[in-house]
């Protein structure tokens, strides 16, 4: 990919958007641009850091397995966020995997100029210190949420997460931009395939949601706000606090 080419894809990005046209083209020097198929891994957990990137199109799944083995969905990238930044938050190893849940195109860095690349890209330092500021109040909200609310409240918060990072509207509704599984959504809310399986289905049945293989589009939006903030739990599934908890 030449790089006139990737100026016209980065230069309107929020994390470039600062940059001349000279100094767009400093900063790709020494970028790669990689073409992942849905399934490839970008970087897997424990590997050594030694790049940083820039999602360009479509969409990541970042997962954790858990020193019990148990494997936890922590989020998803989308285009125009930066990830892997390891560096940042001075590890040495990628701390989770990065996979690719359709086709997608990222930018990669040696995590070597990372020191260099913020110190002459402020914007994009101050959206890395945004980057990272956000994950943590965002794992310090799942945790309140495990440890306080009940099933039903979380899976509704995190699809309404999803809708608000990528939802796109059809005749339908809001739908989810990319693939998404059942057991992803039961990875990211502490529970188990089984239960968001029934709870899906009986959304489905209310006529608050439509899902399908690996899609989820919300038809009521106000009616999932309300369950979020736990105005409506009757479904018979509110006593999973944890995973393994419901039967």
């Amino acid at each position: 990919m030449s790089s006139l080419l990737n100026r016209s894809l980065i230069k309107n990005l929020d994390l470039f958007r600062s940059l001349s046209e000279a100094e767009l083209d400093q900063a790709l020097e020494s970028a790669q641009s990689i073409l992942l198929q849905e399934g490839a891994k970008v970087f897997a957990q424990g590997e050594e850091a030694d790049r940083f990137f820039v999602l360009l199109h479509g969409h990541l799944k970042v997962v954790q397995v858990t020193p019990d083995g148990e494997q936890v969905t922590v989020r998803y990238v989308s285009p125009g966020e930066v990830f892997g930044i390891a560096r940042a938050m001075r590890r040495s190893h990628y701390p989770a995997t990065t996979l690719a849940v359709q086709e997608s195109i990222v930018l990669a860095w040696p995590s070597s100029e990372w020191d260099q690349f913020i110190a002459g890209n402020p914007q994009f330092a101050f959206n890395a210190l945004q980057t990272v500021g956000q994950r943590l109040q965002d794992a310090h909200s799942r945790i309140r949420e495990l440890s306080t609310e009940e099933v039903e409240q979380r899976v509704a918060r995190a699809i309404l997460r999803l809708v608000d990072q990528s939802g796109a509207k059809t005749s339908e509704g809001i739908e989810i931009s990319f693939p998404i599984t059942r057991q992803d959504i039961a990875e990211m809310t502490g529970t188990t395939l089984h239960t968001v399986s029934r709870l899906l289905s009986q959304w489905k049945d209310r006529g608050l949601v439509n899902s399908g293989r690996k899609r989820i589009t919300v038809c009521s939006l106000d009616e999932l706000i309300r369950l979020a903030e736990g105005q409506h739990v009757g479904t018979g599934l509110g006593s999973d606090p944890v995973r393994g908890l419901t039967p």
